[in-house]
Formats: C-alpha cells, structure tokens, sequence
C-alpha cells in the first residue's frame, strides 16, 4: 500500500531523524487534524471519520494514542499501536506529511509554491477528465471548458445542484477511469485506503494528480504508482494552524489563514 511504503521508506532512509521525534502538539478538529513534533516541523491530514466505527472504537479506550496518551509519544510508536483506530490512522498520516515538509526540501524533486495542480494542466480540447472527490473549485473551472467531466463521489448531495450531473457512483470507477486522459484524486483516498484500487485502475497514458491537505507526502511512492503532480500543503503559520483546525476549519480555511499549495512535480 501506498502508505505504508511511503512509511518504510522513510523509516530506511531517516532512521536517524525518526528515531528520537516526538509529537509535540496534537489537534484532531472535525475536518482536519494537526500535529507538531520535536523537530519543529508541523502536519496536517483529513480527520478520518465513519458512519460506523470499528467495534473496539465503541469500547472505553486508555491505551496509547487514546485522549490524553499522544502529546510525548514517539513518532515511530504510532506506527505499531496496541490497536489500530480512526485516530491512529489519521494521526500517521498528519505525522507523515510533518516529517516530509522537513525532508521536501533536499530532495531533487521540483516543487513549485504558490501553484495549484488545476493551474498545470492542460484543458484546451475535449478530454475525458475524472475526479475522484467533489472538488467544487475543480469543478466549476473544469465544467467551463470543452471537456468530458464526470465526478466519482459517494454522496450526490455533496453537490452544488448545476453540478449534479457530473456524479457517477463512487463504485463505478474500475469502467471509467481506465478511459481517462486527466485523473485528480482527493488526497483523503490515502486516508480511506482507496489510493492503491484507483492508481492500479488508471491508464499508464492518463495524467493523474493526487490533491489535498492530506498529500503532503515524499512523492517517491505515489509517483512510482503512476502519479504525475501531487497537490501539497505548506504551512506557513503553525500556530493559527491548531486555532483553525481546532475550531472546525477545513482546507479552505488553510490556505486563507495558514498555509500555501504547493505542487511537487514528477520530472
């Protein structure tokens, strides 16, 4: 899985940086969770919610990485927990993208601020474009052109209603993305452990783009896997970060407040 070699990788090669971090500060706001860690570096990913919890998750829980346990844990603790849960989950990958910002930076991979992935592509034409996730800005900008929309999405009322017909069935995505030319995904597939199906379905021909506050990550493993351009999150303010996520902000709030997009470039 995507995750968990991007993991391995950095457990290879900053065995040293990993070895002592600590998480430092922890926010788990309704729709995104923020960390800080010893180092000083920061992360933030999409709060993984479900309808129905995993059975243990309905259970008193006092073990490590439950209320009051996470803030002093080290990092590489989090990835082998006495229990795997919601919160768990979305803190490896907030953790994850904290330690990649540190790292981004001496990789050869190109990264361009201030740019969103939307912005390097090319629209002119009539492609057959797939999201996987109701971008609306994506949407809006997309449905302006000549192009083939259609939007994998769970939920239809997620929908502004002119753009309701664009929606296929989340569940229909093995028959439609292996015709597309442009693939943009959420970065919460990471989260939702959809990424690997999706990737493995697209075209070696199609342009595919992974976006979101949650895709933060070294790109060597996501773009092993077919990915041209992930969309990433720079945070510029740490501490209106916790205060954004801790009252409920989304990634909209972010980048008003907060942070810039990045794009890391396959080259």
């Amino acid at each position: 899985m995507v995750l968990d070699k991007t993991f391995h990788l950095l457990k290879k090669r900053y065995a040293r940086q990993l070895e002592n971090l600590i998480i430092t500060e922890v926010r788990i706001g309704l729709h995104l969770t923020a960390v800080a860690l010893s180092d000083n570096s920061h992360g933030v990913a999409s709060t993984l919610t479900a309808t129905q919890p995993r059975e243990h998750e309905k259970k008193r829980n006092f073990d490590a990485f439950s209320p009051s346990q996470i803030k002093g844990r080290k990092v590489l603790e989090l990835f082998d927990p006495p229990r795997q849960t919601n919160i768990t989950d979305t803190l490896k990958l907030a953790v994850m993208n904290a330690v990649s910002s540190k790292i981004l930076p001496d990789t050869p991979y190109k990264v361009l601020e201030d740019a969103d992935p939307i912005d390097l592509l090319d629209l002119n034409g009539s492609k057959n474009i797939t999201m996987v996730g109701a971008f609306q800005s994506y949407i809006k900008k997309i449905a302006a052109t000549q192009n083939h929309l259609k939007v994998l999405e769970l939920d239809k009322k997620t929908f502004h209603p002119e753009h309701q017909k664009y929606y296929v069935p989340a569940e229909a995505y093995q028959s439609i993305l292996p015709a597309s030319d442009i693939v943009i995904i959420t970065g919460l597939t990471l989260l939702n452990n959809t990424i690997d199906a999706l990737l493995s379905t697209t075209s070696s021909g199609a342009r595919v783009i992974v976006t979101g506050p949650s895709s933060s990550l070294i790109p060597d493993v996501l773009f092993e896997n077919n990915v041209d351009i992930i969309g990433a999150t720079k945070i510029t303010n740490p501490e209106m970060l916790f205060t954004i996520v801790g009252e409920g902000g989304s990634g909209y709030h972010l980048f008003r407040y907060c942070a810039k997009k990045i794009c890391i470039l396959k080259e």
